[in-house]
């Protein structure tokens, strides 16, 4: 159903477009708030122990939106959502670092990371596709329980997990005390640090995340077609972590290519018959961008403060969409 909510509930739902918008970004308030707090429970009670959770939240919050009436039903819905997301931001990434640690392949984490997140997005193209396929043929109700059903599988391959051992140390040559220095300097959010390791990211996927609702919402759409759109998009940014695979996450890297995306939304902006394909380059500029990011950050962080190291990463991300978002849900769209 990734995707399609926006039908189910703009043409299904008949929620205004302007009302979908305003309570997605209540939605990422959410997670901006939640996603500190959340963090440190992953640190502090362990980081499997979150997926898991998150996993069990995410599965109701799927049942919930199919079933939720009206605003209340949405904003219920997409709150929950909010919630089991946050409990697997940032534990996510410092399960893999930690498992890397603790199995000698620190200098693979970047790797791993980028082609994970590269076969999660094909998989998610495969998803929306047969998602589409289900609901022209079966009607929503049918996507939404396979929808439910695939959350109860990922609540299945949580708890399949492993936590690795605590207080493995980096090997890749850093000194304990300077690395404890580096993560005290990331988790006091230093102005440097945000400006270099953080904003850029979250700009860019602001950016390309107002388009692409801009680009799901003109005009007059059907599930299929709304199906290829949000396919076309996610496979670029599932091509886009591939690369990342194959860069070094330096912070010039990431200036360079959040200022390409700067340059590619305005193109998008100014000349309507690139607004489509500017979309799909910001997704692809995305895909590549997160996982040097993620990387960057585990680098300079301890045990202690990974997952609220990326969650603080997480919460920029949703404040910056949240702004974009009540823009793109503001403007005019074409008929």
């Amino acid at each position: 159903m990734h995707g399609l909510y926006l039908l189910w509930w703009v043409q299904e739902k008949h929620v205004p477009v302007a009302v979908v918008a305003a309570l997605l970004a209540a939605g990422d308030l959410a997670i901006t708030a939640l996603e500190i707090p959340t963090g440190w429970l992953a640190d502090r009670f362990g980081h499997r122990i979150s997926l898991i959770a998150g996993a069990i939240t995410q599965a109701a919050a799927m049942v919930l939106c199919w079933l939720g009436e009206g605003v209340v039903g949405l904003l219920s819905a997409i709150l929950l959502v909010a919630l089991g997301d946050t409990l697997r931001s940032g534990a996510d990434q410092a399960l893999l670092y930690r498992s890397c640690l603790a199995l000698e392949r620190e200098a693979d984490f970047q790797r791993i990371e980028s082609r994970s997140r590269s076969l999660q997005l094909v998989a998610l193209v495969a998803f929306i596709l047969t998602g589409g396929a289900i609901v022209d043929r079966w009607g929503f109700a049918a996507g939404w329980i396979a929808e439910a059903a695939v959350s109860v599988v990922g609540v299945v391959i949580a708890l399949a997990m492993v936590e690795p051992p605590p207080g493995v140390r980096s090997t890749g040559g850093v000194d304990a005390s300077l690395e404890d220095a580096r993560s005290a300097r990331l988790s006091s959010l230093n102005l440097d640090v945000f400006l270099t390791l953080i904003a850029p990211a979250a700009l860019l996927g602001a950016t390309a995340g107002a388009m692409a609702f801009v680009a799901q919402t003109s005009g007059e759409t059907n599930p299929g077609r709304m199906t290829m759109l949000v396919a076309v998009i996610t496979l670029a940014e599932a091509m886009g972590a591939a690369v990342a695979a194959r860069l070094a996450p330096s912070v010039r890297s990431q200036m360079v290519l959040v200022g390409l995306g700067a340059v590619v939304a305005v193109a998008g902006l100014a000349l309507p018959a690139w607004f489509v394909p500017a979309v799909v380059a910001l997704s692809w500029l995305q895909g590549i961008v997160e996982p040097l990011r993620a990387a960057a950050i585990q680098r300079v962080a301890a045990d202690h403060v990974r997952a609220r190291a990326a969650s603080v990463a997480s919460a920029c991300d949703k404040a910056a969409a949240t702004i974009a978002l009540v823009v793109a849900g503001a403007l005019p769209r074409r008929r």
